[in-house]
């Protein structure tokens, strides 16, 4: 098949998919930070996509028009959302970002920066100041094609054993684009 090439051939999965142990299980998607929802957040750092895939058990209305999708079996991690998440896209990009939920400090301006750090490599994600990658980056759609385990694997693969293979570029963060919301407090705190 030929790779889409129309505005730049990017599309977007925003990872919403998981357990939110430490939040007694409430859909993160749908939780508010200065009357948005973080999954308003995560579909606007996708401004430049032309298209966007949630992956999540339940939908949660967004502004832009996004497809949802879930991976069955439900809540197989990072790997199996990202995976599903390709498969449902109704475009083939060239490149393909992807984002959890969680992290609502990541911005068009973060996804262009992982964009160009892909020039001459098979990717580029968000890396911490103590160097820890995150789940925000963009890789290349044909790269990921080629280190797709089968479907059985997927469920519970982590994402650094899938991406281990690729040429990845390490992308430090600006200011905090690395705040992720895994807690009650965390949440507290970006209030």
């Amino acid at each position: 098949m030929d790779l889409y090439v129309g505005a730049g051939g990017f599309c977007g999965v925003v990872l919403a998919g998981g357990t939110a142990a430490r939040m007694d299980g409430i859909d993160k998607a749908a939780v508010e930070l200065h009357g948005r929802t973080l999954l308003e957040l995560a579909v606007d750092a996708f401004l430049d996509a032309d298209e966007v895939v949630v992956v999540a058990p339940e939908s949660v209305p967004t502004a832009r028009p996004v497809t949802f999708v879930c991976e069955d079996p439900p809540r197989g991690g990072p790997v199996a959302g990202l995976l599903t998440g390709v498969d449902a896209l109704l475009r083939r990009p060239r490149l393909v970002g992807v984002l959890a939920v969680d992290m609502p400090r990541v911005t068009p301006a973060t996804m262009r920066r992982l964009r160009d750090a892909t020039v001459g490599r098979d990717g580029a994600f968000l890396v911490d100041a103590d160097g820890r990658r995150q789940l925000a980056g963009v890789v290349d759609a044909a790269r990921l094609s080629g280190v797709r385990p089968g479907l059985e694997a997927q469920h519970g693969m982590a994402l650094h054993r899938l991406l281990a293979p690729l040429d990845l570029a390490d992308v430090p963060t600006v200011g905090d684009e690395a705040v992720d919301i895994d807690t009650w407090a965390d949440l507290r705190d970006l209030r």
